[in-house]
């Protein structure tokens, strides 16, 4: 569960302490068959293109869901927040038992990172990371982690509504 926190201070603030490792977002040609704007997440590749409709995509680096933990389908964008407070999940409360109820927004040991975009299916976020050596991996219970530039770049570019096409 993600509470919010700050406003467009907060992320300005959030794209400064962003830095950290080199962005490894790229274009690339990408047709892929869906609206110009829409997000794709390829869970195989461990990339999400974001479709700019010339022919060509953003394509970001993330980490994904574990064994057994990954889904597919069709999401939305139901929310944008920056530096957003984290309440563990049920299922990973039970596995994590010492995790404390709720997590500051901005603390080092909160998993959201600078940015988390909440999806309209289950308890699932696009977000950042305060784990980047994450990235590329299969490491969490079903959302879709990012460097922290990365996510702030992706925040800027979507809005609440925005479609998320999850394949393997």
């Amino acid at each position: 569960m993600i509470k919010q926190s700050g406003g467009a201070a907060a992320l300005a603030v959030a794209a400064m302490v962003a830095c950290g490792p080199a962005s490894a977002r790229e274009i690339v040609a990408f047709d892929p068959g869906v609206s110009p704007g829409s997000i794709v997440v390829r869970t195989g590749e461990r990339r999400l293109y974001f479709v700019n409709g010339d022919g060509t995509a953003i394509r970001y680096p993330i980490a994904v869901g574990k064994l057994g933990k990954q889904w597919t389908g069709l999401a939305h964008i139901e929310g944008k927040y920056v530096q957003p407070a984290w309440a563990p999940p049920a299922e990973v409360k039970r596995d994590n038992p010492r995790l404390p109820r709720i997590i500051a927004g901005g603390s080092p040991h909160n998993p959201m990172g600078a940015a988390a975009l909440t999806l309209d299916r289950g308890e699932y976020a696009i977000h950042g990371t305060n784990r980047p050596s994450s990235i590329g991996t299969f490491a969490s219970y079903g959302c879709i982690r990012m460097y922290n530039q990365d996510v702030v770049d992706l925040y800027s570019r979507v809005e609440v509504g925005t479609p998320v096409i999850v394949t393997h």
